[in-house]
C-alpha cells in the first residue's frame, strides 16, 4: 500500500476517546492501526524503539506522540488531532472564543468587531423585525455591512483557517485523525493538517440560507445553548470532520 492507501481504513471495534488511541499506540508493536498511522506519518516501523502518547488539553493538539528511532538517540515529535465522531453528519465545533478574544487575536477593526458581537448578540439588534430579538443574522444587516464582513473574512481567510484548526506555537497540530462509529461500524482516516486547511478552508466565502458566515466547509456561527447563558453569545467554528472520508 502506498501512504493515501494507509491512511483510511475500518476499525474492528472502534475508539471511544483519546486514551484508546493513546493504548493502541503504547502498543504499537502488536496494534495493526497504530503500526499504519506511524506508516502514514512516514515512520519505517524496523527503525522505531519506543513511542509515547501524550495526552494534552487546551491546545489544537489532542496527543502529541514521541517517537524514538533505534540508533539515532533522537526523539521526534507528531502532533495529533482527533475528532470523535458518532455519525455521518457528526459536526464538531473547532474552536470557540469571545469575539474580543479573536479581535486580538486578528487584529480586527472595530467596524468589524461590532458586527460580529450583533451577530452574536453581544451587542443587541439594532433593527426591528428581527428574527431572533437576542441577536442578527447575517443576511439581516445592511448590504453595505454584510459586503465589508465579506470581503474581511476574504481578505484573512487564511489566517483565520490555520488559527481555528492548526493553532500556533509548539503545540500546533500537524495531523488530524478522525475515528467514527456507526453502530457496530468503525472507520478511521488520517490526514496531515495542511491538507485538512485545504480541505476545509478551501471554496467561497458566503452566508447560508439559515443566516450564518461561511468558510468553505467551516461555518461560523453564535454558539447558542448553554441555557440562555451569557457563554451563548461566544462566536463558534464548525466542521464536519467525517467529510474527510469523501477524500
Amino acid at each position: 500500500m502506498n501512504i493515501q492507501e494507509l491512511g483510511s481504513n475500518t476499525a474492528k471495534n472502534g475508539f471511544n476517546n483519546e486514551n484508546d488511541i493513546i493504548h493502541k499506540l503504547h502498543h504499537w508493536h502488536n496494534d495493526k492501526e497504530a503500526q499504519q498511522w506511524l506508516l502514514v506519518m512516514q515512520y519505517e516501523l524496523k527503525e522505531i524503539e519506543y513511542v509515547k502518547a501524550v495526552k494534552l488539553s487546551g491546545y489544537k493538539t489532542d496527543i502529541q506522540v514521541q517517537v524514538t528511532i533505534k540508533l539515532k538517540q533522537a526523539i521526534d515529535v507528531q502532533n495529533l488531532q482527533v475528532k470523535l465522531v458518532s455519525n455521518e453528519k457528526g459536526f464538531n465545533q473547532i474552536d470557540k472564543r469571545w469575539v474580543d478574544k479573536y479581535a486580538i487575536l486578528w487584529n480586527m477593526p472595530t467596524k468589524i468587531i461590532d458586527i460580529l458581537k450583533l451577530y452574536t448578540g453581544e451587542i443587541k439588534p439594532t433593527i426591528e423585525n428581527v428574527k431572533d430579538n437576542r441577536r442578527m443574522f447575517a443576511n439581516e444587516f445592511m448590504e453595505s455591512d454584510r459586503n465589508l464582513m465579506l470581503k474581511w473574512l476574504n481578505n484573512n481567510k487564511s489566517l483565520i483557517v490555520s488559527d481555528i484548526l492548526k493553532g500556533r506555537g509548539q503545540f500546533a497540530a500537524e495531523w488530524m485523525l478522525v475515528a467514527q462509529k456507526i453502530k457496530s461500524n468503525a472507520r478511521w482516516i488520517l490526514k496531515p493538517m495542511n491538507f485538512c486547511l485545504n480541505f476545509f478552508g478551501n471554496g467561497e466565502i458566503e452566508i447560508t440560507e439559515r443566516g450564518n458566515f461561511k468558510i468553505g466547509k467551516i461555518t461560523m456561527q453564535r454558539k447558542g445553548g448553554d441555557a440562555g447563558r451569557k457563554t451563548a453569545n461566544m462566536l463558534q467554528f464548525k466542521i464536519n470532520p467525517a467529510e474527510l472520508f469523501a477524500t
